[in-house]
């Protein structure tokens, strides 16, 4: 009688589950990567939402001295905590992976041209900035 092979030998379980952590060994990181240039991104995205307000109020003869002049909230976002200054808006990243815990997107607004420039600081690489504000 000719006995059938039922079910996986040990080799062929321990081949699947090498491969599985080789992909595993490329793919956490990456997804790491990506989670720090997202949470970067969306920071961008509430900061620069106030560009508009400040400028509206320092043309209208104004100086802006804090948050409350331009309507922004003084309380953390779920990505910022934000900032208003005379010629500043400033995120400080908040709730973000280890790669870019500590960083700060600010916007600068040159007095004289009215031309605002955006720099990044405190990220872990520069490869994380957004393109449109590279890392310092």
């Amino acid at each position: 009688m000719k006995q059938v092979q039922k079910g996986f030998t040990l080799i062929e379980l321990m081949i699947v589950v090498a491969i599985i952590g080789i992909l595993a060994a490329i793919a956490i990181p990456a997804y790491s990567d990506y989670q720090s240039k997202a949470k970067l991104a969306a920071g961008l995205a509430e900061v620069s939402g106030y560009k508009t307000a400040h400028e509206l109020f320092t043309n209208d003869g104004g100086t802006v001295s804090g948050n409350g002049d331009i309507s922004m909230p003084t309380t953390d976002t779920a990505n910022c905590g934000l900032t208003a200054a005379a010629t500043t808006l400033s995120c400080a990243i908040k709730n973000a992976p280890t790669q870019v815990g500590s960083a700060t997107i600010t916007w600068t607004r040159n007095a004289t041209t009215g031309v605002w420039s955006c720099a990044t600081t405190g990220a872990s690489d520069k490869k994380y900035a957004p393109k449109s504000c590279p890392q310092a």
